[in-house]
This record gives structure tokens, sequence and C-alpha cells, in this order.
């Protein structure tokens, strides 16, 4: 998986999974200043309510 590509994803459709946000957490260690930057914005994102948490469990 690529940040940036997820990022796009995350900001278009507004939903972040919980195995993309353990993808980020795991992953943490080997992003860069521009990465970490934006796991940032996505935090920010989620907190203002613009990208919800998609907790649904699958069926």
């Amino acid at each position: 998986m690529n940040l940036g590509l997820l990022f796009l994803k995350v900001n278009t459709s507004g939903v972040i999974t919980l195995s993309e946000l353990d993808w980020i957490t795991h992953h943490q260690s080997d992003f860069s200043r521009l990465d970490m930057a934006l796991v940032l914005k996505i935090g920010r994102l989620m907190d203002e309510g613009i990208i919800e948490l998609d907790c649904r469990l699958p069926a």
C-alpha cells in the first residue's frame, strides 16, 4: 500500500477503514517527514469529522 494513494482515496471518499488505520500504525516508523505530514492531515480531518471511520463488520 502507498500512503499517498491512501491519502487521496480517503480524502475523496471521506472514509477510512480500520485496516487502513492499522496499516498506517504498523508502518509509521518507515514514513518520511512528508508521509508523516499526510498522516497528521488525515488525523486532523478525522477530528473535524470530514473523514469518518468505517467500522462495518464483514458479512
